[in-house]
């Protein structure tokens, strides 16, 4: 089987940032709150006219460029997002051609927060084939415009941004997506969703007025559904690779709630050492989380030869995902 590597990655956050003190004059909470409860302590807000793709193009260009190649090299893109700049056309054929790719195949993937690790698991099967050497996986999301920033209960924990890498399937000694898997559970859907805005309940005057057009939650039940499926994701993981939480160096979680991850690590029995966190100053960005934390830590140069690192993740769905990669 063909060795899948990544050969670039790249991350965008927009320039405006918006502390829990800001969040303080606009609905009742506080920073000590915020804070207590999720670990956050900022996040980062697209600027007006800044859609999706564009923070796609930011993060994309970032990963082509690290991977020494040119946009007409790519010969896949898939984004993954909730936030797409229209219902239609896709995300990923705007972002192909503000990057002025080639005609390639590109196509959203909507697993929520889990999207990214879905998109990773998709390419890596579609680079088997010898049609395609290099592709562009995006995370992207702009969910400022999918909060009702009256519900201090949600505004306060999302953020905007968008991460990518660069997949290729030449034989080398690069970093390498290994193994990954996902699953999904649409008997639990109604835990995260926006209720308005597609075919089962168009938008209309009532649903504008009402706020159904932005995101609903049960935070309660998500929190334990995101801690068990997350935690039996990754030890699914590892028991079919033979490994165990000790050989893996670092786990890269998504970026919900420190608390969320903090329980992961004791349900692994994992000092929070080896989990990589940006949550303090992004806030949840949902499919750009993990590869936003990702890029950040290799910017960092946490990673070392033959690091194993876990990448894992939840979403709305329910969907949940972990994926293997060996530095």
């Amino acid at each position: 089987m063909k060795k899948i590597t990544i050969e670039g990655v790249g991350s965008y956050l927009p320039e405006r940032v918006v502390t829990n003190d800001d969040l303080a004059k606009v609905v009742d909470t506080s920073d000590e709150w915020i804070r207590t409860r999720t670990g956050i302590g900022e996040r980062h807000l697209a600027a007006e006219g800044e859609a999706c793709s564009d923070l796609a193009v930011r993060a994309a260009q970032r990963a082509i460029r690290d991977a020494g190649l040119e946009p007409n090299d790519i010969d896949l893109l898939i984004v993954a997002t909730v936030t797409p700049d229209h219902v239609t056309p896709s995300a990923a054929v705007l972002i192909q051609s503000k990057l002025g790719l080639r005609s390639v195949p590109s196509f959203d993937m909507n697993a929520a927060c889990s999207g990214f690790l879905y998109a990773l698991e998709t390419a890596r099967s579609l680079l088997r084939d010898e049609r395609y050497r290099h592709a562009l996986v995006v995370g992207s999301e702009k969910l400022s415009s999918i909060v009702n920033w009256e519900d201090r209960g949600t505004c306060v924990l999302f953020g905007d941004g968008a991460g990518a890498f660069v997949l290729g399937n030449g034989v080398s000694d690069l970093p390498a997506v290994t193994d990954g898997l996902a699953g999904a559970d649409g008997s639990a859907a109604n835990l995260l969703y926006v209720p308005a805005g597609g075919s089962a309940q168009p938008a209309s005057k009532e649903t504008v007025e009402k706020h159904l057009h932005t995101v609903t939650m049960n935070g309660k039940e998500l929190f334990k559904a995101a801690v068990r499926h997350m935690a039996e994701a990754t030890e699914e993981l590892l028991k079919r690779n033979g490994l165990t939480a000790e050989d893996i160096a670092w786990f890269v979680p998504h970026q919900a709630n420190i608390r969320i991850v903090q329980t992961l690590a004791q349900q692994l029995n994992v000092p929070m050492e080896r989990f990589v966190c940006n949550i303090e100053h992004t806030g949840n960005t949902s499919a750009a989380s993990i590869p936003i934390a990702f890029a950040q830590a290799k910017a960092e140069r946490r990673f070392h030869k033959d690091d194993r690192i876990v990448l894992t993740a939840f979403g709305a769905g329910l969907t949940w995902a972990a994926t293997l990669v060996e530095w």
